[in-house]
């Protein structure tokens, strides 16, 4: 066929297209080979003053013009002519729906910004992922401590090369982070929430999961060395045999859960099978007509019986006592632990490293229940008739009530109605308070918490001197006839060497109310700002608190023969000792020079 025949039957071909194209429109044919595709037509674009048409390759030898009389076949899809290679690279127009549109050679249009232009002669192939896939590779090979999961090991979490494999423990959370302190750090003092689970002291749990600790090396918490990673490891192995001693759900009379009943505790530091009857114990030191009362507090009365004194504190009582709830057996069972510690250091033995006298001695401590004996009764409305008492009358408390009872030595009177005769005497008392202070600090981190002048006890003797020990050195100090004695350990913290114990004040917010200038008062808020609330830790320098307090009594309260040098002593004292942190440095101090006998003597 010659070439025009060919464009004849192309055109023919071409128009059948066409025609077909329209009517399978209008009959909305689903005739799926013949079914137009629709696209949104480009506005046509600005005429240029003289367009240049698109240089055409070489094999191209015809272009289409609007009147050209002759139109290439469209069948060879090998060979496009400059139209066709138009439409196929600025997006396809259909044919069926502008069969008459003007088609020619199209201007340059304006490139989009932002896109490089593809290269003439070059395919554009998929983009190159190949510098994003390395920085990927690099950050999953960073090591992620605890941000986010390994994106190699999903699920697990990457701790530099290692992954967890260890399975969780069945065990609460709680008492896991309670045992693995106590094994690790079992110097940390009560354990509030284990205790208010179980109903029981801290004091009585420290044979649960403690086996073969070695108790010499306590510190305090601020003190205590940072706990290694295998240190933790080793403590977990035995967590989950630890918690299987623990039984929730066991009843008090099981005997297992005797020991860790507090006032079976109680009973066992007392040394008792059961309770006994007031005026039973009364009756070891004196006749029972000749107790008298001798003071009171907001916890408890004293009573003298022959040369003790028995202190009564009501425990565990649903009503309240003088207007206070009353004691609970944990409080009264640390109390009692602390007493008994500082009754260690009245102890003068050749290994002993630390020792005084100025502690009161508690002689014994006893468990009691029942109401108050008749001749308690009589002499507690004597004491109300002659002192006017602030506390309830003791016959509200019913048989079922308990009481501990701390037998005593007499100790003398307290520093409020006690007169001091001279200036020697107040610096006696200053200097053996002092000291006794210092060594308790060395021995116990002790630290009193509550020494106002209620709570030193002085009487006369014919004492010359008073000794104590203080870190292996002998230290004897004048005390020109004076003897003290140290009560009312209520608000102490002492480290025995198993537990520390303390009462947390926080709890309390009231004991720091107190009216402004009162130097009690302000005393507990300047312990407050030491210890920052944290009852629990170590601040000696809370004993230096109550010294500078006791210089303030002498020279404000008290009132003995002085000369207005001693004053001027006294105030610089003061000044000094307020830049002391602890009872162990004021002791040293200028004021305490002359009082000392011997400082330097070696412990034999």
């Amino acid at each position: 066929m010659d070439p025009k025949a060919r464009t004849r039957a192309g055109k023919v071909d071409i128009w059948s297209e066409i025609i077909g194209a329209t009517d399978s429109e209008q009959q909305q044919s689903t005739n799926t080979e013949t079914q137009p595709i629709y696209h949104r037509r480009r506005p046509p674009p600005q005429p240029q003053p003289q367009p240049q048409p698109q240089p055409q390759p070489p094999s191209h030898s015809h272009s289409l013009q609007p009147n050209n009389q002759s139109r290439h076949s469209l069948a060879a899809a090998n060979k496009r002519d400059s139209w066709n290679h138009s439409l196929s690279t600025r997006g396809r127009t259909s044919i069926a729906v502008g069969p008459c549109v003007k088609n020619q050679p199209q201007g340059k249009q304006a490139r989009r910004r932002g896109k490089p232009p593809v290269p003439k002669g070059k395919f554009a192939g998929p983009q190159n992922f190949e510098k994003e896939r390395e920085y990927f590779q690099e950050v999953d090979a960073f090591e992620l401590l605890e941000e986010s999961p390994s994106p190699k090991h999903f699920g697990t979490w990457a701790i530099g090369n290692q992954t967890a494999t260890d399975p969780i423990p069945h065990v609460s959370s709680r008492l896991e982070k309670w045992l693995f302190s106590k094994r690790i750090n079992f110097s940390c003092g009560p354990s509030t929430t284990l205790s208010k689970i179980l109903e029981t002291p801290t004091v009585a749990m420290d044979s649960i999961g403690s086996d073969g600790l070695d108790f010499s090396s306590l510190k305090t918490p601020e003190k205590c060395n940072p706990v290694s990673p295998s240190d933790g490891d080793e403590a977990f192995e035995d967590i989950n045999a630890s918690i299987r001693k623990l039984s929730l759900a066991t009843t008090t009379t099981s005997s297992d859960l005797d020991h860790l009943d507090p006032f079976s505790a109680l009973l066992e530091i007392c040394k008792q099978p059961g309770p006994l009857m007031l005026i039973d114990l009364f009756s070891k030191y004196c006749d029972p007509d000749c107790i008298a009362k001798i003071g009171e507090g907001t916890y408890g009365e004293a009573f003298r019986a022959g040369n003790t004194v028995c202190k009564i504190v009501p425990f565990d009582g649903d009503f309240p006592v003088n207007g206070e709830v009353q004691k609970k057996s944990e409080e009264l069972l640390e109390e009692a632990v602390l007493s008994q510690t500082l009754n260690n250091l009245r102890k003068f033995e050749n290994d002993n490293f630390n020792a005084c006298t100025t502690f009161i001695e508690t002689i014994d401590l006893k468990v009691c229940q029942g109401c108050y004996d008749a001749a308690l009764v009589r002499a507690w409305e004597k004491w109300d008739e002659k002192n006017g008492s602030e506390n309830d009358h003791p016959k509200q408390f019913p048989e079922k009530q308990c009481y501990l009872v701390f037998v005593l030595q007499h100790g003398g009177k307290d520093l409020e109605s006690f007169v001091l005769e001279n200036f020697d005497e107040a610096r006696s008392l200053l200097v053996q308070v002092t000291a006794s202070l210092a060594v308790a600090e060395a021995a116990y981190e002790f630290e009193h918490r509550d020494l106002h002048w209620g709570n030193i006890l002085l009487s006369r003797n014919d004492s010359v001197t008073t000794k104590v020990i203080l870190e292996g050195k002998e230290l004897l100090f004048r005390t020109f006839g004076l003897s003290i004695s140290i009560i009312d350990f209520t608000l102490s913290r002492i480290n025995t060497g198993e537990n520390i114990l303390f009462l947390d004040l926080s709890l309390d917010p009231y004991l720091f109310k107190g009216p402004k200038g009162d130097k009690q008062s302000e005393t507990y808020r300047k312990m407050e700002e030491v210890t920052e609330d944290y009852w629990e830790g170590s601040f000696p320098r809370t004993n230096v608190l109550w010294l500078l307090y006791l210089v303030d009594i002498l020279l404000l309260k008290k009132t003995f023969v002085r000369s207005s040098k001693n004053e001027r002593d006294l105030r610089s004292l003061k000044k000094r000792m307020d830049k002391y942190n602890s009872a162990k440095e004021a002791i040293f101090d200028p004021f305490f020079a002359d009082l000392s006998v011997d400082q330097t003597k070696p412990c034999e």
